[in-house]
């Protein structure tokens, strides 16, 4: 369909790759990869036509379309959103026109004039192409894409040039999946989705009837729809069969093979080079001398390149919190009329909502506590943005009580946090005022792990594109170390090596985590619990991203353990606990004894509520218990807790150790682990519900 033959380009004086040979079929689902620089968009720009080789040619099939989505810059006006969706089908709308005038024809003319028999002939030939195109369902088709890339149908009739840079890049990329090329060639297509958008785009690239080729930083989605990976490594492309997973263990064993032949060839080179030496000018050795001079002009050199940059850090070890990090109990949160002007962002909708005083939050209570890992979760402008600030003291509550736990500190990374930053500061001397009792040799060393080397210290901070700011910014933060670290979109602007370490290093982090982030494999291996905001309400689910999903497909809702939501869990938008929500629904106060907590004695207490009262359920009467009996309940109570939590860690871990195949026996042994962690945690779970029900009754 497509071919590059001996393909090869320079950027100035930098040569990105050479010596390129690249096969396209129609069936191809290819993954591009490689280091930042390498020349992943230039190839992507050389594939749609819009840039040339400097080496090499490229030959397309007859008849081939490509179409072209870059990273960004793409603006559209003139036309309402569906309008320019329908823009795609101009041809078919011709084609119905006509049919249409066909139709009004066939009615006039004589049914046995030579006339109606050409109309006619022309109406049958244009109907089927009209139908085989699928020109009665384009409007629906138009719809479908809008709704899955996260356009409401208020959006539909609204003008394109109302919508911030992100949302006219999901215009655009609606408009590409309507058209259906021969060539899919999409440039960081989910840079401006959320984690709904990109779940909706995974599922139509699985299904898409033609070839294409994506970039991504995000390891799921690349995971979930290429079968193929090129990389550009070493400015050469290298194939690999299978999905990026793959690709990461036949790399490894790749590198492996060419550091041995490299050492092999280094050897042979030496031997030769220590035989010409020592023989060179000896008669009886000469044709000997020539050979191998001969076989070493004949070698191709094999080059092993540097170890590619990356990021290489850890999160300094806060101070211990107390348990209870922070609490909510029913805030509210209302954003007042005012004008808006579109969309502009991650809280993406912001300007919207208070354009009608709409209501993001009500009635929402939640605990976190000390080590929780939490990614908040939901469509753009659920609210997202809107609770982190509110748990970093940046927005005000309208409703409610917030309280931070003892001991704890607080630190915000936004996602605009560089705007922040003063933009005519140099970048070492704003470290140095950040951290003035650092030397220059330890600031200039930090810079370094952040890919800011030699000469770009001395930049100022304006002149940075938005990644590099980014990564400036979540630099600037590390060197205040907290226990309560509040991220929005941290791994924007970071490439797939640079996320991994940011991944561990959270991994390893001892302090608290409450994040936003819309990629998929970064919230399945970091997150322990999951906060779904949408609808006004924030609901909690424990465990990562793939135990949410299950839950939402119609998995079993397992009540999280006490050790992951203390005290109460969300039901629609009433706390209850977790007991109570299995069984009775009954309300219940937080522990006003609870470290941390609200006491019921104060002006904060939980009980009050807008006029200071809350009113009183009456209960049937209590049957007394045994303080020995309530003691030894306590305490199996506080031991199922422990062992819940350790199950559901098994559990997880088989999880993800079924994911990497290995064998058949191996994967049907780890099956039957994980049934039987998954009974003995349901059994666990009976019984604490069980004890707990009762020991609240009793008291």
């Amino acid at each position: 369909m497509l071919q590059l033959s001996g393909a090869g380009k320079r950027f100035g004086h930098k040569l990105l790759f050479e010596n390129a040979d690249w096969l396209i079929t129609a069936q191809d689902r290819v993954g591009l990869v490689g280091a930042n620089g390498t020349g992943k968009s230039t190839i992507m720009k050389i594939l749609a036509g819009l840039d040339t080789l400097d080496y090499g040619e490229l030959t397309k099939a007859k008849g081939i379309s490509a179409g072209y989505l870059p990273q960004d810059g793409l603006t559209l006006s003139g036309r309402t959103v569906f309008a320019e969706c329908m823009s795609v089908f101009d041809d078919l709308r011709a084609m119905e026109k006509e049919l249409e005038s066909l139709t009004h024809s066939m009615a006039e003319l004589d049914h046995t004039s030579a006339e109606y028999e050409a109309v006619a002939d022309r109406y049958h030939v244009l109907e089927h192409e009209f139908r085989t195109r699928d020109g009665y369902s384009i409007e629906a088709e138009v719809g479908r894409v809008l709704m899955g890339l996260g356009f409401t149908k208020g959006d539909w009739h609204r003008q394109t040039d109302e919508f911030s840079g992100g949302w006219q890049m999901r215009l655009a990329l609606a408009k590409l999946l309507l058209q259906k090329p021969n060539l899919l060639l999409l440039d960081e297509p989910t840079n401006h989705l959320d984690l709904e958008a990109r779940n909706w785009l995974e599922e139509y690239l699985q299904n898409y009837p033609n070839a294409f080729v994506l970039i991504s930083h995000d390891r799921y989605f690349l995971d979930v729809t290429v079968s193929k990976i090129a990389e550009i490594w070493n400015k050469k492309l290298w194939f690999y069969t299978g999905n990026y997973d793959k690709f990461l263990a036949q790399k490894t064993q790749r590198n492996e093979q060419l550091q041995a032949a490299y050492r092999n060839q280094r050897e042979r080179i030496e031997q030769l080079e220590v035989f010409i030496n020592r023989f060179r000018y000896q008669a009886t050795k000469a044709k000997q001398v020539q050979s191998r001079i001969k076989e070493l002009e004949r070698m191709e050199r094999i080059e092993v390149p540097p170890e590619e940059k990356t990021i290489h850090f850890k999160f300094p070890q806060p101070k211990a919190s107390g348990r209870i990090v922070a609490e909510f109990f029913d805030v509210a949160k209302t954003y007042p009329p005012r004008p808006s002007t579109g969309r502009n962002g991650d809280g993406q909708e912001q300007a919207a909502k208070r354009s009608s005083g709409k209501t993001v939050f009500e009635n929402v209570s939640f605990l976190i506590e000390r080590g929780d890992r939490i990614a908040l979760v939901g469509v753009n402008g659920a609210g997202k943005s809107t609770l982190i600030k509110l748990l970093a003291g940046s927005e005000p509550l309208t409703h409610g009580e917030f309280r931070l736990g003892h001991n704890v500190q607080a630190d915000y990374f936004a996602q605009d946090q560089y705007k922040e930053l003063d933009p005519d500061a140099r970048i070492l001397d704003d470290l140095r005022a950040v951290s003035p009792r650092s030397t220059e040799t330890e600031l200039r060393g930090l810079l370094g792990c952040f890919l800011f080397s030699e000469d770009d210290v001395f930049k100022k901070i304006g002149v940075l594109s938005g990644g590099e700011r980014g990564r400036y910014a979540l630099l600037r933060m590390l060197l205040h170390p907290a226990n309560f670290l509040l991220l929005d979109e941290p791994t924007n602007h970071l490439d797939m090596r640079a996320k991994d370490v940011l991944l561990n290093a959270l991994m390893e982090y001892t302090g608290t985590v409450v994040f936003v982030s819309h990629d998929r494999y970064f919230i399945d291996r970091l997150a322990t619990r999951v906060f779904e905001i949408g609808g006004g309400k924030v609901e909690i689910f424990p465990g990562n991203y793939e135990n949410y999903l299950w839950r939402k497909e119609g998995g079993q809702h397992v009540a999280p353990t006490l050790e992951d939501v203390p005290g109460m869990e969300l039901v629609g938008e009433k706390s209850v606990t977790v007991a109570s929500a299995a069984k009775s629904g009954a309300p219940l106060l937080p522990d006003s004894g609870r470290s941390g907590g609200f006491d019921a004695a104060d002006g904060n207490s939980p009980s009050a509520n807008g006029n200071g009262s809350h009113p009183i359920q009456t209960e049937a009467p209590k049957k007394r218990l045994n303080p020995i009996k309530r003691k030894q309940m306590q305490d199996r109570i506080h031991q199922l807790e422990e062992e819940i939590n350790r199950a559901e860690a098994a559990i997880a871990h088989l999880e993800t150790e079924l994911q990497n195949f290995v064998s058949a026996d191996q994967s049907q042994r780890q099956s039957q682990q994980l049934d039987q962690q998954k009974s003995s945690h349901a059994s666990l779970i009976a019984e604490w519900e069980e004890l707990s029900e009762t020991l609240q009754t009793a008291e």
